[in-house]
This record gives C-alpha cells, structure tokens and sequence, in this order.
C-alpha cells in the first residue's frame, strides 16, 4: 500500500481508506449503503488491514451512531493498527442543540462518539458540513481544545464550500490554533466540481483531500451501462435522488471511455476510476466502501499501478463539463494567469 502525508500535517494515510456507511443500516437510507453487522464488519477489516489500510472512516450520523458501534468492537485489541477518522454535524436526535457545530453540541457528540468506538481519541475529527448559525471562532476554539486535549489529533472538514474552508483557516491563524489538514469531499470522474475552487485552495494552503462516492454515487461499479436496467443490487433503486444528479447522456459517455481504458489496462471499470483519482493533485486518500469481500479485494487492486498520460487524457475529455460561473469565465479569458491545477 502507497501512504501519503496528509494535507500539511505529518500524518501518513494510505491512498486508499475504508469507509463503513455499509455498516449497520438501520433506516431506510444507509439500508441503501448495505448492513454489514459485526462479524462481517470483522472480516473486511481484517481484509483491509492485511493490504495496509489502516484508515477507517465513519460518522455518529452514519446508521443513528451504529456504524461507529460496529467499527469500536472490531477494533477492539487493534486499536494501535488503525487510524480512525470521524464526523460531527447531522442532527443526531431531536431538539435543537442536537445538530451542528456549537461547542455545545461538538462537545457531546465528541464524547458520544469516543464511547460508541470504544476508544479514549480520535485520530482525524471532521466537521460533516458548514454551522453558517455558530460563530467560527466558536467552532474552531472548540476544535483546538479537543487537540490540546488530547481526545483528536487532527482536525478536517467535509462539503464545505471555498469560503467556508479559507475563513475557518484564516481564523484558525489568527489565533494560533490548530487548523484543518484536510478536507472530505465528493469527487469522481462525473463530479468534477472540487477542481473548480477547492483544489485550487487545497494546493495553497495544503490541504489534503478525503475523497467519498469516488464511484459517482455507485454510479461507476462497471454494472450501469446504456439501455440496459440498473442492477438488482443499487443504491440507486432508492436513494438515487439524495446525491448527484447528471445527464444520463453524460453519465454513458463517461462510462464509454472507462470501458475502453480499462479494456485497455486490463482493469476493472472501478479500478480505472479510482486509480483516476488517485494521480489527481491534493488527493490524500480515496475511501472505499464494499458490501462484501469481492468487492473490498477488487477496489484494493486500484492500487500498485497507474493509468497511463493518455489513458487519463482520454477519460479527462470524456468527463469535461463546462463550469458554472465565475469558473468558465477564468478558463476562457484569463486562464494564462490562472492555470488550472489539473
């Protein structure tokens, strides 16, 4: 396994890190993701383990906090192999301090959290969105206290927009405290957006990326092809709606070039889409999900090995997508003193 500094910290994490959304599945949504339980959970964990990744990411909002039960007691004794990373934001209950990113409520969910894992630390602590209602400096004065604590290591965030992210750090300077090392993102081939603005600031201020849904919200498992009916088995069937939206047209031509390079490379069309993403600049880590070990070892394989200059070439013309202002503006008019990072 390749490992990777994360963002400007002196953390290493491996390319590839595996997310546990499948784990639990005790409503209708994550029910979407899978329902691994414990002795499941147990083997694809060893799996992963016994390839070198030894990062795993989950939420207090994944599953109503089970996710993080399940996770807790298969590391349990493993604790020392592996790094941990959690997420803090979504409601977690009724009531209205049961959400967002007040001291109040990241104090509770911090500890919530640390007696679901069965741990005494977190080792990456994200904010799931951005609180526009609690005061920035509120949250990052929150944030730093949890570090010098000791109970988190590193601090990251997730789905924020450009602003968000450069205000929180420029806060986080101003007073000296401990800043964002990363940021978890939506990216793929046909979500192309975190290029527009957040890549570009994660190359300036050094901050490493935590790639979700690398598989375009299961979008590119190799099983979607044109004119043919979904899989028996798909998130798509039921929550296709709650995360990204395209084309269909632009989604099978797409899908076209990932069959043609992976022909090609004698790879598997998720494969060629994962290690896509892994030459990106700022990728840390890409996390992958599996509902069972064929697909964990599968995923695993998008390491060892790299697309060629014009296998990516070829994929990069086919998921090209005009951007919404300011961005096409930039790339046509000024782009010799804004070059793209990719």
């Amino acid at each position: 396994m390749e490992y990777r500094l994360l963002g400007g910290s002196g953390l290493k994490v491996p390319a590839l890190s595996f997310g546990t959304a499948t784990f639990g599945g005790t409503n209708e949504f994550f029910k979407g993701f899978g329902e691994t339980e414990v002795e499941e959970a147990r083997r694809l964990i060893d799996i992963c383990l016994e390839a070198g990744v030894n990062l795993f990411d989950t939420a207090d909002g994944y599953s109503e906090g089970r996710s993080e039960e399940i996770l807790g007691k298969v590391l349990a004794g493993k604790r020392d192999k592996a790094l941990i990373s959690t997420k803090s934001g979504f409601p977690t209950g009724p009531g209205p301090n049961k959400e967002g990113s007040s001291r109040y409520h990241l104090q509770r969910a911090l500890e919530a959290s640390l007696r679901r894992l069965g741990t005494d630390y977190i080792d990456i602590y994200h904010l799931h969105c951005f609180d526009a209602m609690t005061p920035i400096e509120e949250v990052q004065d929150t944030l730093n206290k949890f570090v010098r604590e000791g109970k988190v290591r590193y601090i990251a965030c997730s789905n924020f927009s450009g602003w968000h992210l450069m205000k929180s750090l420029a806060v986080a300077d101003r007073y000296g405290w401990t800043r964002y090392v990363a940021h978890q993102v939506y990216y793929s081939l046909i979500g192309r957006e975190y290029e527009w603005e957040l890549m570009p600031l994660a190359l300036d201020q050094k901050v490493g990326a935590l790639i979700w849904s690398p598989l375009g919200w299961g979008r590119l498992t190799g099983r979607i092809r044109r004119g043919k009916p979904l899989p028996d088995v798909s998130r798509l069937h039921s929550i296709a709606d709650a995360g990204p939206q395209m084309p269909d047209e632009y989604l099978y031509t797409v899908v076209d070039a990932l069959d043609k390079v992976a022909a090609e490379a004698g790879k598997t069309v998720p494969q060629v889409a994962l290690n896509w993403l892994l030459q990106r600049p700022t990728v840390s880590s890409v996390i992958v999900g599996a509902r069972n070990e064929e697909q964990l070892r599968q995923n695993l394989d998008a390491v060892g090995w790299n697309l060629s200059a014009e296998q990516v070439a070829v994929l990069d013309k086919a998921s090209d997508r005009e951007p919404v202002y300011p961005y096409w503006h930039q790339r046509k008019f000024f782009s010799s003193r804004n070059p793209l990072p990719v």
